[in-house]
């Protein structure tokens, strides 16, 4: 019988710092699905703020409807996405949810599966009281930044083909409020160099040189 574990990202402290940006390479494809829909000024936040987190690392990325998709297409790469629970930011309470895994991947006998899981609600309560303070027009923003943090963080697990932490930055093992609603929040450098120097990452490379060739 096969073991199945979860990399969990839970909830904690430190900062992080950015890093230079590379031009990008072949696109990754995403494919997605959720429980319920989210606004639109949440997918938009979250597909936005995806780009600038891994833009550094020259990684970019396709969106697709996992539901949209016919089986047939082809992807150099590509992780699914499971977002669980409501995406939005109706109803929120001024309180803080409590503490769990915000997002996980799954791996079988040792090996890092391109599947991961993003639960929505968790965010929502972890974040909702400090959210109740940004102006209204900007909750769906702040939000969807939030999911795109997490998100990011299951991808360097998947793409980096690693279940190692860092120790700052989004590949740490646990954030607080303020790090999934600040403005800039980045991956430290050495999470960094393992996305730029991935096995993922060469494979993108030389699709791109291909393409270009073509």
């Amino acid at each position: 019988m096969k073991s199945l574990f979860v990399l969990c990202l839970t909830l904690g402290a430190l900062p992080g710092f950015g890093e230079t940006r590379q031009t990008p390479v072949a696109p990754i494809a995403l494919y997605t699905q959720f429980q319920e829909d989210p606004p639109e000024a949440v997918t938009e936040a979250l597909h936005d703020e995806l780009d600038s987190v891994m833009a550094p690392m020259g990684l970019r990325f396709e969106w697709h409807s996992l539901t949209g998709a016919r089986g047939n297409e082809v992807a150099v790469e590509l992780a699914v996405l499971t977002f669980k629970g409501r995406c939005d930011v109706a109803g929120l309470m001024p309180r803080n949810g409590s503490p769990g895994a915000l997002g996980w991947t799954h791996v079988s006998d040792g090996i890092i599966l391109p599947f991961s899981d993003v639960d929505c609600d968790r965010i929502r309560g972890f974040v909702q009281k400090e959210l109740l303070s940004v102006h209204p027009d900007d909750r769906e923003t702040a939000f969807g930044r939030a999911l795109a943090r997490v998100v990011a963080h299951e991808l360097y697990h998947i793409f980096a083909n690693t279940a190692k932490h860092g120790s700052c930055g989004i590949g740490k093992s646990a954030y607080t409020v303020q790090e999934l609603l600040s403005e800039d929040f980045q991956f430290e450098a050495r999470e960094s160099e393992a996305l730029r120097t991935s096995k993922a990452h060469e494979v993108l490379e030389r699709a791109t040189k291909a393409t270009t060739l073509e």
